[in-house]
């Protein structure tokens, strides 16, 4: 008795995508998370790191494109709060209490 399908297949190639286009979905996703989370904390260091990793899978050929394009745009406006809080604050650290 016989418990499992013979395996048939004749394809021996893998099923599933290659590495660095899965490392670069990865990075999509990373940057968008850490644009949305620089928003709040952190920001010099989100910020930058949301705009190499947007980039870097970008330049991979992601297949979550508008999400790298998000993390990039996020990246960016960590970036523009930071310089905003700053000049109005008179220091290079804030907080939000």
């Amino acid at each position: 008795m016989q418990l499992t399908a013979p395996t048939t297949r004749t394809d021996t190639r893998p099923r599933t995508r290659p590495v660095g286009l899965r490392d670069a979905d990865g990075m999509a996703v990373a940057a968008f998370v850490l644009g949305l989370v620089g928003l709040l904390v952190m920001n010099v260091l989100l910020g930058p790191a949301a705009i190499l990793l947007a980039t870097l899978a970008l330049r991979r050929g992601t297949a979550r494109r508008f999400r790298a394009w998000l993390g990039l745009g996020l990246g960016v406006a960590d970036l523009a709060v930071l310089a905003l809080v700053v000049d109005m604050s008179n220091s290079v650290s804030w907080s939000l209490a």
